[in-house]
């Protein structure tokens, strides 16, 4: 087991986000080969050495959002002294919505190198798992807590044509399926993924409006991945579209140019379709 990390190197962990047989054969090599573990939650570290029967030899330091700044001289004088340096979080990948993103920064900053080694992700997993087109997406992060806040950040969204992931405590994802209900549009389809590679593991799907009405109803518990349809997967109404291209047109557009226009914004219909339909409606 020996020699996987290299010295006065910053190495990143990705640890199983519920299911630790998810573990991979280089993180249980790397926990017990590293010098120093910097760890979000010592306490949930040790959980998985024990779950992964893994002997760890190295000091380990708490490394959480509270106190990164202050671990990294720490961390700094660790990779100087050449030491194999190795952190990890609760769950999933560092710096993705977790600790170790002013470590990475700090690391290079001092020209000191990062390796990374890849493993679970529930941003990644929601996402596969979703049936949602995965050709474009974003990760949005935590839905913001204030009313208003949300309110700009789905306004701001509405006409992405990307998939969307969000993260969200169980105590307000009601809330935050009703706005985003109201932001994106009922008809919006969704997936609402709670409590991933574990035992509980629910995944469900339909439109905005199906799930916040059922959260709205029903307890969530657990961690909690929301996955939000981009704006061309909602089948648009054809009339409604030809009437878009008419309006272009009467403000001085050329008919075939603003056909063309409406229909690269919206799937399953063609620009020559709209175009003979905006004809119709004109007369």
């Amino acid at each position: 087991m020996a020699g996987m990390l290299q010295p006065g190197v910053l190495t990143l962990a990705a640890t199983p986000i519920g299911n630790p047989l998810d573990a991979s054969v280089r993180l249980m090599r790397a926990l017990a080969d590293a010098d120093l573990i910097a760890a979000e939650d010592t306490r949930r570290l040790q959980r998985l050495l024990r779950d992964l029967d893994v002997k760890a030899g190295a000091k380990i330091i708490s490394c959480h959002e509270h106190n990164e700044v202050e671990r990294i001289p720490w961390l700094l004088e660790a990779l100087a002294a050449g030491q194999k340096v190795l952190l990890v979080t609760d769950a999933g990948m560092p710096v993705v919505s977790d600790p170790g993103y002013r470590a990475v920064q700090a690391a290079v900053a001092a020209g000191r190198r990062v390796e990374v080694i890849p493993g679970p992700s529930a941003v990644l997993t929601a996402l596969a798992v979703s049936g949602l087109a995965p050709d474009r997406f974003s990760f949005e992060g935590f839905v913001p807590r204030g009313p208003g806040q949300r309110e700009s950040l789905f306004a701001q969204l509405r006409e992405a044509r990307r998939t969307l992931v969000f993260f969200e405590s169980p105590r307000r994802t009601a809330s935050a399926l009703a706005a985003m209900r109201d932001g994106f549009g009922p008809a919006r389809p969704a997936v609402l993924a709670r409590e991933l590679t574990k035992t509980h593991e629910e995944v469900v799907r339909g439109t905005l409006a199906e799930l916040a009405k059922r959260a709205a109803t029903t307890e969530v518990l657990g961690e909690i991945a929301i996955v939000v349809a981009g704006a061309d997967a909602v089948a648009a109404d054809p009339a409604e579209l030809a009437a878009e291209v008419v309006r272009r047109a009467e403000a001085g557009e050329r008919l075939k140019d603003a056909a063309k226009e409406v229909a690269r914004g919206h799937s399953g219909i063609s620009a020559r379709d709209l175009y003979e339909m905006a004809r119709t409606q004109r007369g």
